[in-house]
């Protein structure tokens, strides 16, 4: 198996929660040479310099300068969060047994987290002597299971059921004796007394590579982990270029992004102009000549279900980067954007695919679009193809990824203005 397949399955078996997530990515950065940079605090940027910033501990932004005078930044925005199941304050329900109150985070699939070993991740807030502190919290062991009801006592379950989140969600923890033991088990986790929290619930199954030719992988938090990591293995792998590479991973997508660490917020906006104004330089000529690419996974057509696709435009796994298109703007890929990536793909022999929503079936929309709110510039929006999406364990295709790692570090090594001999951004 590459190697760097190998990294991916490390990473979506560690990154339990966002800020587990995003805990890791720091860890890369770190090793390679990145200096933290503290937002309430001035920034001493210089040219060839490398940092990176990180708000909530589920958002990040890396970047490198040049040591030349700037040309523009070359960016890409994935997301850290998935759909899950997040833990309530008093979250034990004590009865004949005890359980634990939980709420949905975005739109996920509910059948597959039902009668599989689950546990929590995430960040618990501390009181210590010098103060509140966060720390991460992974409880590594097999603690909850939601228990489906038997098919005896709902003889309709296989012919479609509509789900009670009050109800047919919560899941087991002990027995009625063990009441307490939840908070008791917290605070020994996270190493004292705890006065807040930020809890989600995971699978326990690790992901895989598998297939006849390991061709396949399944993992949780695909969409939209495999995007982060591939895209800061090549933001990490790139060559020097006379632009300015910024990585960002953005927390709350799932969710609508208007959050203080999404990409509906000024963090990104806000970071541009002072590495603008660190490098000396006009943060407006500079998004003038910047790029995006929004990386958040794209569905390939369905095995056995082809009817949800577009037919001319329905990506399969392992056969190349998707290019996400809408008229409605609900994906940001226009002609021009669509010709710039299509353009990097090719120079590092990567093959591309095309996905369109079916037109009578309504998608979302990703990162790229609400980034436009603060930060206006040519946008592509990719993505790897995968199935199940929103499902706690999701299947892409291995050679997928590889591609990206290396779409992405030819991308970040381009000179900007790459695309001129191709069309002209005026």
């Amino acid at each position: 198996m590459d190697k760097r397949t190998v990294g991916l399955l490390n990473y979506l078996g560690a990154a339990h929660s966002a800020y587990h997530a995003i805990d890791l990515l720091v860890k890369e950065l770190t090793k390679a040479g990145y200096s933290r940079l503290a937002e309430e605090e001035d920034w001493d940027i210089v040219p060839g310099g490398k940092y990176f910033l990180t708000r909530n501990s589920t958002s990040l932004i890396a970047f490198r300068t040049p040591t030349g005078n700037p040309k523009g930044f070359l960016m890409s925005a994935s997301h850290s969060d998935r759909p899950t199941l997040k833990v309530k304050e008093n979250g034990e329900l004590v009865s004949n047994y005890t359980r634990l109150a939980v709420e949905k985070y975005g739109g996920l699939l509910i059948a597959p987290w039902l009668d599989r070993p689950l546990s929590l991740a995430g960040r618990a807030l501390i009181q210590t002597p010098e103060g509140i502190e966060g720390r991460l919290v992974d409880i590594d062991r097999d603690l909850l299971l939601i228990p489906n009801v038997a098919i005896h006592m709902n003889r309709k379950a296989n012919d479609g059921y509509v789900w009670n989140l009050a109800v047919d969600t919560l899941p087991l923890m002990g027995g009625k004796d063990t009441a307490g033991a939840f908070q008791r088990l917290l605070e020994q986790t996270a190493g004292g007394p705890v006065l807040g929290h930020d809890l989600y619930l995971y699978v326990r199954q690790k992901p895989t590579a598998w297939g006849m030719e390991e061709e396949f992988l399944s993992a949780q938090g695909l969409d939209d982990l495999e995007c982060a990591w591939c895209c800061t293995q090549g933001f990490l792998n790139a060559a020097d270029s006379g632009s300015v590479p910024v990585l960002c991973v953005f927390d709350s997508e799932e969710v609508g992004s208007c959050t203080a660490q999404g990409a509906d917020s000024e963090l990104l906006e806000g970071t541009l102009e002072r590495i603008s104004k660190g490098l000396g330089v006009n943060p407006r000529r500079m998004l003038a000549q910047s790029f995006m690419v929004s990386a958040d996974n794209a569905h390939a057509v369905h095995p056995n279900h082809p009817e949800y696709a577009d037919p001319a435009n329905a990506p399969v796994l392992n056969g190349g980067i998707v290019l996400k298109f809408n008229a409605g703007q609900r994906y940001t890929t226009d002609g021009l954007s669509a010709a710039i990536f299509r353009k990097v793909c090719h120079m590092a022999d990567v093959p591309t695919q095309t996905y369109y929503n079916r037109p009578d079936i309504s998608g979302g929309y990703t990162l790229g679009r609400i980034s436009l709110n603060h930060v206006s510039v040519a946008t592509a929006d990719i993505g790897l193809p995968q199935l199940a999406m929103h499902s706690c364990y999701e299947t892409a295709g291995v050679k997928d990824a590889l591609y990206l790692e290396e779409a992405m570090a030819k991308y970040y090594s381009c000179t900007l203005g790459f695309w001129d001999s191709c069309i002209s951004l005026g």
